[in-house]
């Protein structure tokens, strides 16, 4: 993996230093692209996050989780330029006679290409879609210990749901407390699943692992978990170092990954790596809360990138406002001006 001082270094060069850097995304839009439903008792009418943004047969697409003050569950959305979204409705519902998504239910990823620099097409396993969830066992904001899992699909609007992957109870401390964003990539033949996880009890703290899988039924986590650990006392990830999303560029890993601090401010971070279980964090913020009156004056987080006619686009949760007051919605950034 790249050492501090290669990091360091490749930060220092004149295409970085121009704010050229093939991850950067230094231009707001400035305004939510989806947001809450205003229709009373909406799967997501309270608030909306955690988007997925793809590509598929000429259009882009976003799944993304919606908040009705019971739990969560999914929805999708799509659009031609990825600023103009439709909401298509909510394609995973919860099933109050399954112990596994009787409350929530939110997908957070699909297999697609591999790289940074493409238009996130999707790429089918075993003639379907597969996507990752995860689900907390209560109901409320995100009470218990939550699961991840597998489901699958033929059209994107009706999916069955596979095997759980992973449960907190059989990891190490560090996620017994629950699982968080899945994140799940094939390469050579070998599945990915990055997810992150929360140690148990008050004030706990949150970190980014991995398992993989070679026939997507037995799982085995990386013995060097928490591949992205917290930060030092000031970091900007002191304590989460949540949601990644990876993708490669070149044979370079990239970890997109928001940090929440001591002081409780979350924004998006990146870390690179020459492989999937040693990453390197760049000293940078790539996407930072906005000023007082803007989209995302609270909380600027929860990455999900994408590339479309020569600009990277970074979608993130935007949030303005204090709970349960708040507005929370999605946001997006990109590599060139708008």
């Amino acid at each position: 993996m790249p050492t501090r001082r290669e990091i360091l270094a490749l930060l220092a060069a004149p295409a970085f230093a121009a704010g050229q850097s093939p991850y950067r995304t230094p231009h707001k839009y400035g305004k939510l692209v989806v947001q809450a439903s205003t229709e009373p008792g909406a799967f997501d009418c309270k608030t909306v996050h955690c988007s997925f943004v793809f590509h598929h047969h000429g259009r882009f697409y976003m799944t993304y989780i919606g908040w009705d003050g019971t739990g969560y569950q999914t929805g999708l959305a799509s659009s031609s330029n990825l600023t103009e979204w439709h909401k298509e409705g909510c394609i995973l519902k919860r099933d109050p006679a399954s112990p596994i998504t009787r409350y929530n239910i939110a997908m957070n990823w699909i297999v697609r290409r591999n790289q940074l620099q493409s238009a996130g097409d999707l790429r089918p396993v075993r003639g379907r879609f597969l996507g990752a969830f995860h689900a907390y066992p209560n109901a409320g904001l995100e009470e218990g210990p939550a699961v991840i899992g597998l489901c699958w699909s033929s059209d994107l609007l009706h999916w069955e749901l596979g095997d759980i992957c992973l449960r907190p109870d059989e990891g190490a401390d560090w996620e017994k407390g629950g699982l968080y964003k899945p994140c799940l990539l094939e390469h050579q033949g070998t599945y990915y699943l990055f997810y992150n996880a929360k140690t148990a009890g008050r004030g706990w703290r949150e970190q980014t692992g991995v398992a993989t899988s070679r026939d997507l039924k037995t799982w085995t986590r990386y013995p060097g978990n928490p591949i992205l650990p917290n930060g030092g006392p000031g970091a900007g990830d002191e304590r989460f170092a949540s949601d990644p999303c990876v993708l490669l560029h070149g044979k370079e890993w990239a970890m997109y990954y928001y940090g929440l601090d001591r002081q409780g401010k979350a924004r998006d971070f990146l870390a690179l790596g020459r492989d999937p279980f040693h990453f390197t964090k760049l000293d940078e913020i790539l996407i930072d809360v906005g000023p007082p009156g803007a989209v995302d004056s609270t909380y600027a987080h929860k990455p999900s990138v994408i590339y479309h006619q020569g600009a990277l686009y970074h979608f993130y949760c935007a949030v303005s406002g204090k709970y349960p007051a708040e507005t929370r919605g999605i946001g997006v950034a990109r590599s060139r001006p708008w």
